[in-house]
């Protein structure tokens, strides 16, 4: 999982990359995410057809909990951002059929550890349409183009260490959606964003709401929750999942 490394490289490049504005706005965020898992997931493998199995009922998946961030370039009308968001999902529990992941056979009562382990990109950009910032209430809307990047490793692993088996895919997602923002001077705002697409029967919603408050200029905090509705099934690997939580974290500005 090295490509979180290139990510944040490519996005500094980008904002480094454009002329300086007098009403370039550069911030940076850094938080941390609870996200409580729902649905099921499949991995196929030599020949077979992998079976679904429960992240809660079967897996006993616990929330995922981690930090998370996010750099952002506004120019005018356009804002670009790229932020990096951890999932990291592992449980134990008991099987109650026989489960095909990856090729290999579990029997029904099988003790397993479980994980998946997903770190999620999204590089996105806004156009907002409406931007009014030169009164004391601003408010921006407008659409916004993401692409999101899921590099997801998945592992089972029977109770002894036999047998364990795991596989790895990254899953690119472009999404198409909306981005506002209202806020009174800098100080208090509220901003929404939502994306979504669907092709060959995979789709993904990403939807998030966020309160930032900045008791000083350049400083400030941020709050906000994250729903997150996914279901590909990319290179043998199926996830069908309902994520959703709250988060928060610190933001500057400049």
């Amino acid at each position: 999982m090295h490509l979180k490394k290139w990510v944040f490289a490519f996005a500094a490049i980008l904002l480094l990359s454009f002329p300086a504005f007098g009403d370039e706005i550069v911030s940076l965020k850094g938080g941390y995410v609870v996200l409580k898992p729902e649905g099921d997931f499949a991995v196929d493998g030599n020949g077979l057809a992998g079976t679904r199995v429960d992240l809660d009922d079967d897996l006993g998946f616990e929330e995922s909990e981690g930090w998370q961030g996010e750099a952002a370039l506004s120019l005018g009308p356009f804002r670009l951002a790229g932020s990096y968001l951890p999932l990291r999902f592992s449980g134990d529990g008991t099987l109650s059929n026989e489960v095909i992941f990856n090729g290999q056979s579990f029997s029904a009562t099988t003790d397993v550890e479980s994980d998946l382990d997903i770190d999620f990109y999204d590089i996105a950009l806004a156009w907002h349409v409406i931007n009014i910032d030169d009164l004391p209430v601003r408010f921006q809307l407008g659409p916004e183009i993401s692409v999101k990047v899921l590099d997801a490793d998945v592992s089972m692993v029977a109770d002894g260490g036999i047998p364990r088996e795991d596989e790895s895919v990254l899953i690119p997602v472009p999404t198409i959606g909306l981005r506002s923002r209202i806020a009174l001077s800098d100080y208090v705002g509220l901003v929404g964003r939502v994306g979504y697409v669907e092709y060959d029967q995979n789709s993904l919603l990403d939807a998030d709401a966020q309160i930032e408050f900045s008791p000083v200029p350049l400083v400030g905090i941020y709050a906000g929750y994250r729903y997150l509705d996914m279901d590909v099934d990319e290179s043998g690997v199926s996830i069908d999942a309902k994520l959703n939580g709250f988060y928060g974290g610190v933001m500057i500005r400049f």
